[in-house]
């Protein structure tokens, strides 16, 4: 009883959060000032050597690569969000304890580099919500399955 309370709560407020957290992200850009941030202009950087193919890169590329990864980002983050709504549907499912472990390990990843934002109070308390969540979807994924 007390386990389906938590389920239904838990996959309820980190789906809301998550969805919510994907849409706010695909406005990054933005809010973050990439185009003041990261130049367009100005001297070519070192090339970037993949095995046999050498491809020279400018500041734009920076800037590209940049909100392509955080549109990305934020695809995944509503996805994840729409899958924790979901997950009275397929909790049951033979593959959800990969899923929850895929998940778990995708927010650990996520708060370990929160570090790379700085080390503010603000950065350790998205740091320590982000690996809570993780340790949620691990719980449910390695202990209360099925």
């Amino acid at each position: 009883m007390m386990v389906d309370i938590v389920r239904v709560v838990g996959f309820g407020v980190c789906g809301v959060f998550t969805v919510v957290l994907g849409l706010v992200h695909f406005a990054m850009p933005r809010l973050l000032d990439f185009d003041g941030a990261i130049p367009t202009d100005g001297e070519p950087l070192r090339p970037l050597s993949l095995l046999v193919v050498t491809y020279q890169t400018k500041q734009s590329d920076v800037r590209g690569i940049a909100q392509i990864m955080n549109h990305a980002v934020s695809y995944v983050l509503v996805t994840i969000g729409f899958l924790d709504l979901l997950a009275g549907e397929w909790l049951g499912e033979w593959f959800a304890p990969y899923l929850l472990v895929w998940l778990a390990v995708w927010w650990f990843l996520r708060a370990a580099t929160q570090r790379h934002m700085g080390s503010r109070p603000g950065d350790w308390l998205v740091a320590v919500g982000f690996t809570a969540i993780g340790v949620f979807h691990l719980v449910f994924g390695v202990v209360v399955w099925p």
